[in-house]
């Protein structure tokens, strides 16, 4: 293989029956699928601007169009969906999921948030771009926040997007709610993982109480501070939060997905001016790493 290809032949052939054969609108037959798709993860494995592309891609404007549509008719989220749930069916995914954020500097290229801008949303529509383009300003300068739930063993499962600035407890319903697995034959879609993993950030009554109503475990540690107010009410404060130790210490897996994320250049930091494109380049890595886990799997 050379180091302008990554996926394997037994990869594309999983994942070509579920591309798109035409633009829709007008009924162009697209071709060329395998070198455009690994023209897009090219470009975001090495972080280079997409006019830098290797010719042997085909054109930029072709490769990035693609990608553009590919990101907002949800051709990647569908088929990220797809290879999720032939692992499901293998019973391959550890439904034990931990969650977290990851903050990533937005490249001045990227930049394209205007200097006074109100009502930051820390969440978009998988398929709508959001006026702050996902990029919010702090002390940390110009940043995209990814927010990620994955399976016990690393892979991941969801990813959304929001300002570097945002809090990752608002988060915590979007992220399951998002989690959907469908079945490949009749039955509804699994939704409802085994425990949930989380830091303190994600520690409120609100999403406890989200837990505790769905009958997912959670195991998340009490702040300091929800501790000692908890205690200062009294037998009004509630019962102490418990929490599985030896769980907790399997919450790493999440940080250890973001790791994995992070060796693809143009994910680690963020030069795509839109949220779409640059969310489209998460979800095609999470593909690559499943497609790497099913192997050959029929």
């Amino acid at each position: 293989m050379s180091r302008t290809a990554v996926l394997t032949d037994a990869q594309w052939e999983r994942i070509e029956p579920l591309m798109p054969s035409s633009d829709g609108s007008r009924g162009r037959p697209f071709q060329d699928h395998r070198l455009i798709v690994e023209g897009i993860i090219y470009r975001f494995r090495v972080g280079i601007p997409w006019r830098d592309l290797p010719e042997t891609f085909g054109p930029w404007q072709t490769v990035w169009k693609r990608h553009r549509r590919f990101s907002g008719d949800g051709t990647w989220d569908k088929i990220h969906s797809r290879i999720l749930s032939k692992a499901d069916a293998a019973g391959m995914i550890d439904w034990e999921v931990s969650m977290d954020s990851t903050v990533n500097r937005a490249h001045q290229h990227a930049t394209n948030l205007a200097r006074h801008t109100g009502g930051l949303s820390n969440y978009m529509n998988l398929l709508v771009e959001p006026p702050d383009h996902g990029i919010g300003r702090s002390r940390g300068g110009l940043t995209t926040k990814i927010h990620h739930l994955c399976d016990g063993k690393m892979r991941p499962l969801v990813m959304l997007l929001g300002p570097g600035q945002g809090g990752d407890s608002p988060m915590f319903p979007h992220l399951l709610d998002s989690l959907s697995v469908p079945r490949l034959g009749p039955g509804r879609a699994r939704s409802r993982p085994d425990r949930a993993l989380a830091d303190k950030a994600y520690s409120s009554k609100a999403n406890r109480e989200l837990l505790r109503r769905r009958g997912i475990q959670a195991v998340i540690p009490e702040r300091s501070d929800q501790e000692a107010n908890r205690k200062r009410r009294g037998s009004k404060g509630g019962r102490p939060v418990g929490l599985d130790k030896e769980a907790y210490k399997r919450r790493n897996v999440v940080e250890r997905s973001f790791n994995i994320f992070k060796q693809w250049r143009g994910l680690a930091t963020r030069y795509d001016k839109l949220a779409l494109t640059y969310r489209g380049g998460v979800v095609l890595r999470a593909i690559t790493i499943w497609l790497k886990e099913l192997g050959d799997m029929p």
